[in-house]
């Protein structure tokens, strides 16, 4: 027992390392900001620069929706928010390398949702 605490306290300690990950975006004012209706994904913006990314995902239609970044095959996700009721709004940070991606809404989670090309360009430049 006396040999299992040092480990004990050393994961502990792991997982408030990893607990503590970056994910400041450039800033909020910065924010793709999306609005989700029944039959609508309207973004603020159609790019961003490189680095974390955020996007503010409001649902403004009347049943739960998802949305989502899509990799540039429109098939691999970079990353989700589903489960987002009429009325609310949920944030989608994503770190991104400069490309080409999709976004896509999906009003009452089911389909293939409606999509929109999204650039990711370089902040280096």
């Amino acid at each position: 027992m006396r040999h299992l605490l040092p480990s004990l306290a050393l994961a502990g300690l792991l997982f408030v390392v990893a607990a503590c990950t970056e994910n400041d975006t450039k800033s909020e004012a910065g924010a793709v900001k999306v609005s989700s209706t029944d039959d609508a994904c309207e973004l603020s913006s159609a790019e961003a620069p490189s680095g974390n990314v955020l996007f503010e995902v409001t649902n403004d239609g009347s049943q739960a929706t998802e949305f989502y970044v899509l990799a540039e095959d429109g098939k691999r996700i970079v990353g989700e928010v589903e489960n987002i009721g009429p009325g609310l709004s949920r944030n989608l940070v994503i770190q991104a390398e400069p490309g080409n991606f999709f976004t896509a809404c999906k009003p009452g989670m089911v389909g293939n949702g409606i999509r929109s090309s999204f650039t990711v360009t370089d902040a280096g430049k």
